[in-house]
C-alpha cells in the first residue's frame, strides 16, 4: 500500500507565503514524476507544478515566479514553496506521484489534500 500525506496548508494574508510538503510512504520501489495540483470551489482541478525524478520542473503559467517545487528523493518527499499569495490562490492543494510499488505495479497516487486560504 502506498500513501501520500500533505501538510503545511492554512490561512495566510494576501502577499504572504506558505510551504506545503508531501511525504510518500509504503511499499515504494521508485517514484517518477511528483507534483502539486489545486482545486478551487466550483472549479476543476488544475496543475500547479510537477517535478521529475531528475529535478526537471514544469509550472502552470500563473504560478511561474511565485511558486517553487522541489523534492528529496532520499526521503520520498515533494514540497511547494509559495510566495506573493493572492486570494485567487485559495484552493485545496493535492500532492500527486507516479509510483512503482515493490509488488510490481505502477500507480498514480493522490494525497487527501490540504486547504490553503488567502485572505484579502
Amino acid at each position: 500500500q502506498v500513501q501520500l500525506v500533505e501538510s503545511g496548508g492554512g490561512l495566510v494574508q494576501a502577499g504572504g507565503s506558505l510551504r506545503l510538503s508531501c511525504a510518500a510512504s509504503g511499499s515504494i520501489f521508485v517514484i517518477g514524476d511528483m507534483g502539486w495540483y489545486r482545486q478551487a470551489p466550483g472549479k476543476q482541478r488544475e496543475l500547479v507544478a510537477t517535478i521529475g525524478s531528475g529535478g526537471s520542473t514544469n509550472y502552470a503559467d500563473s504560478m511561474k515566479g511565485r511558486f517553487t517545487i522541489s523534492r528529496d528523493n532520499a526521503k520520498n518527499t515533494v514540497s511547494l514553496q509559495m510566495i506573493s499569495l493572492t486570494p485567487e490562490d485559495t484552493a485545496v492543494y493535492y500532492c500527486n506521484a507516479d509510483i512503482f510499488s515493490t509488488w510490481g505495479r505502477r500507480g498514480d497516487y493522490w494525497g487527501q489534500g490540504t486547504q490553503v486560504t488567502v485572505s484579502s
